[in-house]
């Protein structure tokens, strides 16, 4: 028994040197650290009251400088994760443009 502790105990270390990393928030179980988000959505106001075309929303998601753009419209059921370089551009019934934000 007493020649199988030394085995064990390097068959333990070995593994322990395979397992990942753990992220520093997983460990501390705190907050992940904030992201800078390029997504502006203040430069896209201008177009609230407009039609949502295609060519609109490409516009408006160009003037964000957001990666992805997402329309919204009433009732939509939508993943409430907020994500870096994400526009979300609401509109209404109509398909009119009555809010942008970024997430």
């Amino acid at each position: 028994m007493s020649r199988l502790l030394p085995f064990a105990s390097l068959l333990t270390l070995s593994l322990s040197a395979c397992a990942a990393p753990v992220p520093p928030n997983v460990r501390t179980g705190g907050p992940l650290p904030p992201q800078h988000d390029p997504c502006t959505a203040e430069a896209a106001n201008a177009y609230v009251g407009q039609v949502a075309s295609a060519d609109v929303v490409e516009r408006v998601r160009g003037l964000a400088r957001a990666e992805v753009a997402r329309v919204l419209h009433p009732g939509d059921i939508v993943t409430m994760e907020a994500r870096t370089g994400r526009l979300n551009i609401d509109v209404d019934e109509r398909n009119i443009i009555v809010g942008v934000r970024c997430g």
